[in-house]
């Protein structure tokens, strides 16, 4: 169940909606299931409609007329609370609705329970489905109701409803949602044929321009660049920026000026102060994988920190946890913008929907994201060419993140978010389906003969027995047979590789195994073949060190081990 609360100036105006039944086609056998003393005119049962509906607003207005004589009446008295079921839950009598609007007004303090002083209210039912509540707020001792933070606790209220009552339990938030459009941009925007609002598309824009922005001055600067936006750019005294508003050119009101949304009308953390926390803890000098002697290819350097997000989810704070989910956030916004034309539908849907995913009531600490950050904006210069092995790459690795970011929401309860994340991952996983096709088949055409394809078999077997034959028996086992033939044609020796790859994540949550390993292996071999004395350097560190035995500690860096015996040739 959901409530959704406003105020108004006319109560006649709210009753003759409620029981209107000629301009509202929805409306059927609308009537009352409920009042403040159980004994309101029902305009929906009387014989004389007209009349009826006259007393029944008389009666619910009595105390706001004589809180007006006295001059005391708030200028909005209404208070209005519309209550609907879920689709799919049961039929509900009227009894059990008036049970509901009953709790309803007590939790929200227009009626408490026991208050002979509480506000006169009635509950309309014109749909099977929902119900009205109209009130004064003005009290029997003509004080204005305190009903503070009524949406929260009516939403309270309503999921001990849905438990008792067997209902479908309705995904809550936390009131850090970017703000819906109001049904009147919804009809202006399908009456102007277009598919977005203007809110949705203003809010798509800015997101993405944040993604790719190295500065919160590169921002605005972006952002008055973008054709068909019109920006205006608000300052203090001291001339430093306050904020900013956008329109959509061409969106106007009945007088013909633009309608200006601010940052924080699009979303709570595209406000400018929330903007300029981010892009300042950006750093600007882009991280590189360790281990890597030169600048590694941009796509192959963003999965590096991408793949890196899942540690901080599982072993990091909270709040250097939501950071990186917020700077993965910025990643899938940019990705339209560089991937190809025909996986550009479903990658700017996964971005739309795990927006939601990307703000809790946890304050993240940004600074704890820069490298990510910088990585993905390197990724602005380095649009999807080749056969897109690197956008691949990278999907892949972000289909395992969104995974991840969905348990680290369901462990905090994060309802709204972890639904955000669930339906990013249908929309990411049909992407990399379709963004890996072309690059796996061109790798398994390169398959190596059935000698070497024996020998890195044996290699699978040794390193990862328990995912071994789950590799061989995967379709693309043939890809990272190539990638790994590959990689040691170049200088790289197949088995570190694979113990690298191995020991760089889990392979636990890998939808495909090989897959996984073929990006990897990939990503690693396009480093600098090693010259003989790095390979030495490697052997010696790559070899996953033995435990040591109990009541045994290993010397640290700082202090020499046991000197190791002379070995003679």
């Amino acid at each position: 169940m959901i409530a959704k609360i406003g105020s108004g100036k006319s109560t006649a105006g709210l009753i003759r909606y409620l029981f209107d039944t000629k301009k509202a086609k929805d409306h059927t056998d609308p009537h009352l299931v409920a009042s403040w003393d159980g004994f309101a005119p029902d305009p929906g049962r009387a014989d004389d409609f007209d009349a009826t509906k006259m007393r029944l607003v008389a009666d619910v207005d009595l105390r706001v007329k004589q809180a007006r004589r006295l001059g005391r009446a708030p200028e909005r008295h209404v208070w209005h609370c519309s209550v609907r079921a879920a689709p799919g839950d049961r039929h509900l009598t009227d009894a059990e609705w008036a049970d509901i609007a009953h709790r309803i007004v007590a939790a929200t303090g227009i009626a408490p329970q026991g208050d002979p002083d509480g506000c006169r209210w009635v509950a309309v039912r014109h749909a099977d489905d929902h119900i009205h509540i109209a009130a004064t707020k003005v009290r029997g001792d003509l004080r204005i109701a305190r009903h503070w933070n009524d949406y929260l606790t009516a939403d309270k209220e309503l999921a001990a409803i849905e438990k008792e009552y067997g209902l479908k339990r309705v995904v809550r938030g936390d009131r850090t949602a970017a703000q819906r459009p109001t049904r009147a941009e919804t009809e202006k925007a399908r009456r102007t044929g277009k598919t977005k609002t203007p809110r949705e598309r203003l809010r798509t824009t800015v997101r993405q321009l944040v993604s790719i922005a190295t500065s919160p001055e590169d921002f605005l600067h972006l952002l008055d660049g973008v054709e068909g936006i019109l920006v205006d750019v608000q300052h203090f005294p001291s001339g430093d920026v306050r904020g900013y508003k956008v329109a959509v050119e061409g969106d106007t009101n009945t007088v013909g000026e633009p309608i200006w949304f601010s940052g924080a009308k699009l979303a709570p953390d595209l406000s400018f102060p929330k903007i300029a926390e981010r892009l300042t803890a950006t750093s600007a000098t882009p991280a590189t994988e360790p281990g890597c002697r030169r600048r590694p290819n941009p796509w192959h350097q963003a999965a590096a920190a991408t793949e890196r997000i899942r540690h901080h989810l599982d072993h990091g704070d909270d709040a250097a946890a939501q950071a990186h989910i917020a700077a993965f956030g910025e990643a899938m916004d940019v990705l339209p913008l560089l991937a190809p034309s025909h996986l550009r539908p479903h990658l700017q849907q996964a971005a739309i929907v795990f927006e939601r995913a990307t703000r809790s009531r946890i304050r993240a600490q940004q600074d704890q994201a820069r490298a990510l950050r910088s990585a993905v904006r390197a990724l602005r210069t380095a649009p999807v060419t080749g056969d897109g092995s690197g956008l691949a790459m990278f999907l892949d690795i972000a289909v395992l993140v969104v995974t991840a970011t969905a348990r680290w929401h369901q462990a905090r309860r994060h309802d709204q978010q972890v639904a955000a994340a669930h339906q990013a991952l249908v929309h990411l996983q049909a992407a990399y389906q379709q963004a890996a096709a072309e690059p796996l088949a061109a790798l398994a055409q390169r398959q190596p003969p059935a000698r070497t394809m024996k020998c890195h078999a044996q290699r699978i077997i040794a390193i990862l027995p328990d995912h071994a034959q789950q590799v061989l028996d995967d379709p693309a086992w043939p890809a990272l047979a190539a990638a790994l033939t590959e990689a040691e044609t170049t200088g790289h020796d197949p088995e570190q590789l694979l113990q690298h790859a191995a020991r760089q994540r889990t392979l636990d949550d890998a939808r495909s195994t090989s897959r996984t390993l073929t990006w990897r292996i990939q990503r690693l071999a396009a480093r600098q073949s090693p010259s003989d004395r790095a390979r030495a350097t490697q052997a010696r560190t790559w070899v996953t060190p033995r435990p040591a035995h109990s009541g045994q500690t290993r010397p640290s860096p700082s202090q020499p081990g046991p000197a190791a015996p002379t070995r003679h040739r």
